[in-house]
């Protein structure tokens, strides 16, 4: 029986490590694109790997390539890969801001259009953002990442509601506060430091894993769930439903 394929963005590190341990778990072929060979190198030999920046101008063609001697479709894209930037906006770097919105979510798009083709032959596909709370919610200087994550939660249904005739159903992921130290490359890794008022925050109990991350994704990337799109499911122990008052 033909494995269907999946593509990672920010695969090799964190939530996307965790995703795409998952999909192989599942049965996936899997392709994960991240910026860091170092972290690249560790991933199963199962997984086909690709060095590279998602915002740069050939990223698409890049991944295209990786695919084309291994499959002519793909059934799912999970666009993970984001960086962050904090600076008050009185000493705003703008260059820094737009990097942001670059990787965060002009890349979700831009590869999501280069890889159509590949969908649409598929049949019933899904792409999956991983967004987060910060969307719906923010710390202070954090204008870059807030933004560029309700970009993505926005860009979700619109592209919903474009695909939607192709067989193409979109959805987002919006992590609240993940616990990544344990899935980092081996030089970075480390047992998450989480003392007890910081599980208490959270109405579920706990910080979160990237597992419960990785769940969720499964979840949407199942072609029988083929009624949810445009969808944004929240995955933050309840955290963003919890009214903190200052004592």
């Amino acid at each position: 029986m033909r494995r269907s394929w999946a593509a990672v963005t920010g695969g090799a590190q964190g939530i996307g490590r965790a995703v795409v341990e998952a999909l192989l778990d599942a049965g996936w072929s899997v392709l994960a694109m991240d910026s860091d060979a170092e972290a690249v190198a560790e991933l199963s030999p199962e997984v086909v790997g690709v060095v590279g920046d998602v915002a740069a101008a050939d990223a698409g063609a890049r991944l295209k390539a990786a695919l084309a001697t291994r499959t002519d479709r793909l059934e799912l894209i999970v666009h993970n890969a984001g960086i962050g930037y904090h600076a008050p906006p009185a000493a705003a770097d703008l260059q820094a801001f737009q990097r942001v919105l670059a990787v965060n979510l002009v890349a979700p798009y831009a590869l999501t259009c280069a890889l159509l083709p590949l969908l649409q032959r598929a049949g019933s596909a899904a792409v999956i953002h991983i967004a987060s709370t910060r969307a719906l919610m923010s710390e202070p200087d954090t204008e870059a990442y807030a933004a560029s994550k309700g970009g993505l939660v926005a860009l979700t249904h619109a592209l919903a509601v474009s695909l939607g005739p192709m067989g193409i159903r979109v959805n987002a992921v919006s992590p609240g506060w993940i616990a990544t130290d344990a899935w980092r490359k081996r030089s970075e890794r480390r047992q998450p430091e989480l003392r007890p008022v910081d599980h208490a925050q959270h109405p579920a109990g706990r910080v979160g894993r990237p597992e419960d991350v990785a769940r969720a994704v499964l979840f949407l990337a199942d072609p029988h769930n083929d009624f949810i799109t445009g969808a944004n499911l929240i995955v933050d122990g309840g955290m963003v439903r919890k009214m903190i008052y200052e004592p």
